[in-house]
């Protein structure tokens, strides 16, 4: 999708078990998986298919996507994933995300998902009324450790992550940030890892790896700091 909405959908294949141990054959480190449809629906809609992925890899799996409560929390940990990703209900309800990561820890995250620095809910179609920094400040206050910080006017669209804004919202909040949206580029990667020393760990890359603007082995290797000569085409079937 570009910028969130589901009318500028691109499919790129249509086995997601398949695609994700292509990835993992290529390095990556983790896999990042989101359930669109429970976004939408806010209720997990691929349960099964998302045990499927867990099943096929050997590496972590991460998913977010409509995970509003606790039952949706449990659900999605009990097929196998490593950590699940509170967007909404992060920025609603408090109380049941101090409650989530007493109980789980560290496999609980956050989204943190703004539009102009507003967080976005509800599959991003409303905004919470939340400053992003602030709601970062707060998420940590109720002992979360790490967030995916997305800014929704670069997501999809290849233009290039907000740096900026990404920087700041790690130097201000002190959380483990992973980067997301607008990834275009090798350069990109690079600006982001020059922010590892205040928080930046990851990327999530999406787009620019399926139309082939680099492989996610130049990624892996920029990420780790080493020099990449050349680039070549590549593309995902």
């Amino acid at each position: 999708m570009v910028e969130g909405r589901p009318d500028e959908e691109t499919v790129y294949a249509g086995d997601p078990v398949t695609v994700a141990h292509r990835w993992e054959v290529a390095g990556a480190k983790m896999l990042h998986v989101v359930d669109l449809d429970g976004a939408f629906a806010g209720r997990p809609v691929h349960l099964p298919l998302i045990k499927e992925i867990v099943a096929a890899v050997e590496i972590p799996v991460q998913v977010g996507g409509g995970i509003r409560d606790r039952a949706a929390v449990e659900a999605v940990l009990a097929c196998g994933v490593a950590r699940v990703i509170l967007g909404t209900a992060a920025a609603v309800d408090s109380g049941l995300l101090r409650e989530l990561v007493r109980k789980f820890g560290a496999r609980v995250m956050a989204s943190v998902d703004c539009r102009q620095g507003v967080v976005a809910v509800h599959g991003w179609r409303s905004l919470a009324g939340l400053e992003a920094v602030a709601f970062g400040r707060e998420l940590k206050t109720h002992g979360v450790e790490r967030v995916v910080f997305t800014d929704i006017a670069r997501d999809g669209t290849l233009t290039g992550p907000n740096i900026a804004a990404v920087e700041s919202f790690a130097r201000a909040t002190g959380l483990k940030v992973i980067a997301s949206g607008g990834i275009s580029r090798l350069e990109d990667i690079q600006a982001l890892r020059s922010l590892e020393v205040v928080g930046v760990e990851a990327v999530i890359i999406g787009r620019a790896l399926y139309d082939g603007r680099f492989s996610l082995e130049e990624a892996i290797a920029v990420a780790e700091g080493k020099e990449v000569a050349g680039q070549e085409n590549y593309s995902v079937p």
